[in-house]
């Protein structure tokens, strides 16, 4: 009997590939005149978003892969470059928006991400796809899991940040949610909300 959970999740390179839009998204909202709020905002979205996808890599991808492509050397330099994401990461969260570093270690960060993102998704990604694929939703439900229980380690953080970096989105989701509940409650208590 097939597992339910599993068929019915994305594929682990699906979900490799959203963070990958996720964090270049938050990038180019960045800009050296943007409100210092915001850019605090915009470097803690993204260093958790990227600490979060390295450790589900590290975790169960990267396993996973090496298992049938034990010495390609992307893999092989994919935890040193995870390392010097880190490294960035702690420099941008020692010093802060009003340091005139700052700008140039997220533009570091950027760089370094990039660079990532391009070996993964022109050699790891599809080498995944030839080589575990019978395995890709399973491995999807299982980095889905690993990835609710971290982010229920830090909510609050996330979801502050997340507003910060994408506020027209988070104001719209926001929007939406109130308009559903409204929708879903009793007619006369919903009449009350409507004057």
């Amino acid at each position: 009997m097939p597992d339910t959970n599993s068929s019915m999740s994305p594929t682990i390179t699906a979900m490799i590939r959203l963070d990958h839009m996720h964090v270049l998204a938050a990038f180019h909202r960045y800009h050296t005149d943007t409100p210092w709020w915001r850019k605090r905002a915009i470097v803690n979205s993204v260093s958790a978003a990227l600490e979060i996808h390295a450790l589900l890599e590290e975790e169960i991808f990267y396993p996973a892969l090496a298992g049938v492509m034990s010495e390609d050397k992307t893999l092989e330099k994919s935890q040193p470059e995870h390392d010097e994401m880190r490294a960035t990461i702690a420099k941008l969260r020692a010093s802060g928006p009003e340091d005139a570093a700052y700008d140039g270690l997220f533009q570091q960060l950027m760089r370094e991400v990039m660079h990532h993102v391009a070996d993964e998704e022109t050699v790891l990604l599809p080498a995944a796809e030839r080589a575990l694929k019978g395995q890709l939703r399973s491995l999807g439900s299982k980095m889905t899991r690993r990835r609710m229980q971290l982010l229920g380690e830090r909510p609050r953080e996330i979801a502050v940040n997340t507003a910060g970096t994408f506020p027209i989105a988070t104001f719209l989701l926001g929007s939406l949610l109130v308009i559903g509940a409204t929708q879903c409650l009793p007619k006369s208590r919903r009449s009350r909300y409507a004057d």
